[in-house]
């Protein structure tokens, strides 16, 4: 054999060799791309999975600031149905819920449909709506109690203008958590007319200008047009806000303390006194959970009942 022949016949070994090589490399698994998402994991496992399971256990136990007591099972849920105060904070949530979804949903729609236009005026109004959600708890409070305060507030000052006894927000018990409604509403709109408007601008406009050669009406175009379009923001505007206002805290707390007489107490701030003002860490776990199990069942229930229609 030959010195080109030898050459020719160890590069064909090479290269089947190279090939055989690169086939299983490419079958086999990459542990490297793992590292990929090994910062994720970390923290999702840390700050999300660990606390989701210490938290279930610590509503199982007696437990308080400085030890884990011992192990009761069911007994903090127990407590939890026979505690007066939890069942009214339950309540308290459901109608704060009640009360400040459906508004979220449908002012925010109707802002999101006055303000779709490309006109500086529209932008200006765009962003002044916007600019309450990204102010903090702390702010949207002292500004609702301003209003509200009895006698010397905004709201009892335009009342005095007409002889009339201003509504008192912070103290009726009827009246105290519309009131906490009523900041809710005018601090997170924000969110929900820009989810609108973003729908609503992807709204192919050949659509509106068929239905306008048919000679349709804004009714109509609003009924069979836009809202169908929109509907799966609609949902997930809904499902937000639901989840959202579950969790009431910052404004119930700042603004009347839960009360009065318990009338204003929303179920984080149960939790919040049960577990970082009494230390009975064991029951706030368990109303945590409560809470937790609330959330998902009524988020799913939402989503099932808004499928549902969509697929009839």
């Amino acid at each position: 054999m030959s010195d080109a022949q030898s050459t020719r016949a160890a590069l064909a070994r090479h290269d089947k060799k190279g090939v055989k090589t690169a086939t299983a490399n490419i079958n086999a698994p990459r542990w490297g791309n793992a590292l990929f998402i090994a910062p994720y994991m970390v923290f999702f496992i840390t700050l999300l999975v660990f606390p989701m399971i210490w938290n279930i256990w610590l509503s199982l136990h007696r437990a308080d600031a400085f030890s884990m007591g011992r192990f009761i099972g069911i007994g903090n849920y127990v407590r939890l149905l026979n505690d007066g105060v939890f069942l009214k904070a339950v309540w308290n949530t459901f109608y704060f819920v009640f009360l400040s979804v459906p508004p979220l949903a449908l002012v925010g729609l109707f802002l999101a449909l006055a303000l779709n236009r490309q006109t500086k005026t529209a932008a200006a109004l765009r962003t002044l709506y916007f600019s309450s959600s990204v102010l903090s708890v702390t702010i949207v409070t002292l500004i609702w109690r301003i209003v509200f305060i009895g006698q010397f507030g905004l709201l009892a000052t335009i009342y005095g203008w007409f002889d009339a006894t201003p509504p008192a927000f912070l103290s009726d018990p009827d009246l105290v958590m519309i009131g906490i409604a009523i900041a809710t509403v005018w601090w997170c709109i924000g969110l929900p007319m820009m989810l609108y408007l973003s729908a609503l601008q992807q709204i192919p406009k050949e659509i509106y200008e068929a239905a306008a050669l048919d000679n349709a009406g804004r009714w109509r175009t609003l009924r069979y047009i836009t809202l169908p379009s929109i509907k799966r923001t609609v949902i997930l505007v809904v499902i937000i806000q639901i989840v959202m206002q579950f969790q009431l805290f910052g404004q119930a707390r700042l603004m009347t303390n839960g009360g009065p007489n318990n009338e204003s107490l929303p179920m984080v701030l149960y939790i919040y006194q049960m577990a970082f003002t009494r230390w009975d860490i064991g029951l706030g776990a368990a109303a945590s959970e409560v809470l937790f199990v609330m959330i998902l069942i009524a988020a799913m229930a939402q989503f099932m009942v808004s499928r549902k229609k969509g697929d009839n």
